[in-house]
């Protein structure tokens, strides 16, 4: 681009290659990239190589990244929960909790999850096994037939990745029920056959929530959009138009 007159790459076409990069699962090259830049990178340019990291569960370009990213911006919670996600996902359970630990030293606190959608003019709002809704019981009975008809099609529910063992065996498995589905389930029971469902959520989709919603949106035949923290997502007949990257 320096080489056309008047074209000077700005952050974001840095950006932009940092992404590619990492989609293609080149995180060294990415990393040689972002070192070899002729401007300081920022924190978009970090986040990116970390959410990288997180996609190839590579902890140690993670940390690099995360390392600078928290320099930058230190009370930011996402980078956080970020590096604490490659942790888990790689089973350094310990690693894990000290990333926890730093949060909780800092006074950094992790937003909830929480999604919204749009029925009949009113705006619905859905935590993480949230059973406030007036409607809560036929939700989660027809959440419950939703598993059932993905399963048979050949869904299969991730054994809570982010959780070690014992927690697994502790904590009340509504608990992990994520504010998305039960918008979506809230959205297919509300919403004519002809609509797609429209869901807002204020974090990034969790990899096991994105399974699912792929294999309701097969069985159920109908579009199912949902714009989480990074970008939008149109789910149909079984494919998400991020092709599983984001």
């Amino acid at each position: 681009m320096s080489k056309e007159p008047g074209l000077v790459p700005k952050p974001e076409h840095y950006v932009c290659v940092v992404d590619l990069l990492g989609r293609a699962g080149l995180l060294h090259r990415a990393r040689e990239f972002i070192e070899e830049m002729p401007i300081e990178p920022d924190a978009m340019i970090w986040r990116t190589l970390l959410r990288a990291c997180m996609v190839r569960k590579n902890i140690e370009i993670g940390e690099f990244a995360a390392r600078h990213l928290l320099e930058l911006e230190p009370e930011d919670s996402a980078t956080y929960v970020l590096l604490s996600n490659i942790y888990a996902v790689s089973g350094k359970w310990d690693y894990r909790d000290r990333t926890r630990q730093m949060m909780k030293e800092r006074g950094v606190k992790k937003e909830p999850g929480r999604s919204w959608i749009e029925v009949k003019n009113s705006i619905h709002a859905f935590f993480v096994g949230d059973r406030l809704h007036p409607l809560a019981k036929l939700i989660y009975d027809y959440l419950d037939d939703l598993n059932k008809r993905a399963a048979e099609i050949g869904f299969v529910k991730e054994r809570y990745n982010l959780l070690n063992d014992v927690e697994q065996g502790q904590k009340d498995p509504t608990a992990y029920i994520h504010s998305e589905n039960l918008a979506i389930t809230f959205g297919r029971l509300s919403l004519s056959n002809t609509m797609p469902v429209r869901v807002i959520k204020n974090l990034r989709v969790c990899n096991d929530c994105h399974n699912w919603i792929k294999f309701v949106s097969k069985i159920s035949n109908r579009a199912i959009v949902v714009r989480d923290a990074y970008r939008f997502h149109q789910f149909e007949g079984g494919v998400c138009s991020c092709k599983d990257y984001w």
